[in-house]
């Protein structure tokens, strides 16, 4: 799998909320996009990631 630009393998799939959950993502603040669509926060439970996905996970941040 390709996550934010850099290699990462995946020994099987995972459902995507679990692999938020399990590298502490907070699902509050962040964007996902696999394969050049956008996830909806709503799909995070029923969304399987792959060894060959291509994964853009951007985090929201304020400021100013």
């Amino acid at each position: 799998m390709i996550l934010n630009g850099n290699k990462l393998k995946l020994e099987k799939s995972i459902i995507l909320s679990d692999f938020l959950t399990d590298n502490e993502y907070s699902t509050a603040y962040i964007a996902v996009e696999i394969n050049g669509e956008i996830i909806k926060k709503s799909d995070f439970d029923s969304i399987f990631l792959n060894d060959t996905d291509i994964v853009e996970i951007v985090r929201f941040v304020g400021g100013g």
